[in-house]
């Protein structure tokens, strides 16, 4: 039985999506530099199906963006990693043109107005899906949690997690590199 306690004890933060990064520690996002995990194309799931609505009211459809990498990047204006990040993550939106599509997904934002906002002042050039009560995130169960916030998740062309960051970015270097890696994989296959 005094074994027991402990196994319970270690499914339920299973369960309740704690990683092995520094924690949340009540912030409500993950603290610490980015982990960087890549799987192998043999090893990914099913293609991400994600139809939302974005910030300014239009339809995503991440099957729409299929053929090529996309970047999955989800960030809030209340977060302050996600704030200190933006630059970087604009710097390789731009960095990768037409190479990969990103799409952000903003969760838990007091209103669709200071989301508006915050991506107006960081001149975010990609869509990001408005997802206050964080169901967007149910789309990417097993890659993240939804306490996976700042993260990022790179597409395959078949719309495959390939690659993941979770917590704050690296380097746009790390990001660009992830990117390229997938998109290189691709061309090889085809």
């Amino acid at each position: 039985m005094t074994r027991l306690i402990p196994a319970l004890l270690a499914g339920l933060l299973l369960l309740a999506g704690c990683s092995g990064l520094d924690g949340t520690g009540g912030k409500g996002y993950i603290t610490g530099e980015g982990q960087v995990v890549q799987r192998a194309a043999a090893q990914r799931d099913e293609p991400v199906e994600l139809v939302a609505e974005d910030l300014a009211g239009e339809e995503v459809d991440l099957a729409d963006f299929r053929g090529a990498p996309v970047v999955i990047v989800v960030w809030g204006a209340w977060c302050p990693p996600c704030r200190a990040e933006m630059p970087e993550v604009v710097d390789a939106a731009e960095d990768l043109g037409d190479r990969a599509q990103f799409v952000g997904i903003n969760l838990r934002e007091s209103s669709r107005e200071t989301a508006q906002a915050f991506e107006r002042s960081s001149d975010i050039p990609y869509p990001s899906v408005y997802s206050p009560d964080g169901k967007a995130m149910l789309a990417f169960t097993g890659v993240l949690t939804i306490r996976s916030i700042p993260s990022f998740v790179v597409l395959d062309a078949e719309g495959r997690a390939a690659a993941t960051i979770i917590g704050r970015l690296p380097s746009r270097t790390t990001l660009v590199q992830l990117v390229e890696d997938v998109a290189e994989e691709a061309t090889a296959d085809g």
